[in-house]
């Protein structure tokens, strides 16, 4: 199966953002009779085999579940239902030097308490257990300024808990991206089809719900090569020690 973009159609014809289509052309009657007692087939249409692999996808297009540059919830999913679809991949880029700069277990860890307890972790641990266990490989890259921020340093004092969860985290001074494209804002990733970009306050507060979904081909591919060039130069959180 091939796809080709309509800005490549003969004379500039234009499909109002579809594409055309190029695979096996069926014409078994005993197929195309079969397939009509369910669908219509208009004169002007052709029967074309896809593999199955491809079935959900095309199910989400038609039902529009994610719509290219949508600003916004494409729909009522959390991260949790995302994470439930997700086959072999989830990956995360955080670029900022502060998050949630009111959280108790960052505040408490300011004042000289533990960083974290385990008890904060179970619901994030189930979670990202659940998809480990089937087999998805769920990493996390971060983007770091150095010397680095005191909350930075308390998030590299709790990613035990992360590795406990089953991700794979990797550092990376930021002074060694600055040949790299990357996008503007933090976001994950699901399967290498559909982006999640995440929006935060400039102190680096949450804004609720603020999120832009992105399924085009031709905009997850920029943001597979950013975070695939990121983690090949990241250090091992093993192996990296804040400055």
């Amino acid at each position: 199966m091939r796809l080709t973009w309509d800005r490549l159609a003969p004379g500039g014809r234009q499909l109002s953002g579809g594409f055309y289509q190029v695979g096996r052309h069926i014409t078994d009657p005993d197929v195309l009779e079969s397939l009509r007692d369910h669908v219509s087939i208009a004169p002007d249409e052709a029967v074309v085999w896809q593999p199955g692999t491809l079935a959900k996808a095309l199910a989400e297009a038609a039902a529009k579940t994610y719509e290219p540059a949508r600003r916004g919830h494409a729909s009522t999913s959390t991260f949790a239902d995302l994470l439930a679809d997700t086959q072999r991949s989830a990956v995360h880029l955080e670029m900022r030097d502060i998050y949630e700069p009111d959280s108790p277990d960052y505040t408490n860890w300011l004042e000289g308490g533990p960083a974290t307890g385990e008890d904060d972790w179970a619901a994030w641990c189930d979670l990202i257990g659940s998809a480990t266990q089937r087999g998805v490989k769920v990493r996390r890259a971060r983007i770091v300024s150095e010397p680095v921020s005191d909350y930075i340093r308390w998030e590299h004092a709790i990613t035990e808990m992360n590795l406990k969860a089953g991700e794979e985290v990797r550092w990376l001074p930021r002074r060694q991206t600055w040949d790299l494209a990357l996008p503007g804002a933090d976001f994950w990733m699901f399967d290498r089809r559909l982006v999640r970009f995440h929006f935060d306050a400039g102190n680096g507060s949450p804004i609720e719900n603020e999120y832009e979904f992105v399924s085009d081909p031709r905009a997850v591919v920029p943001v597979v090569a950013a975070f695939e060039m990121v983690w090949e130069r990241a250090i091992p959180h093993a192996d990296y020690q804040p400055k």
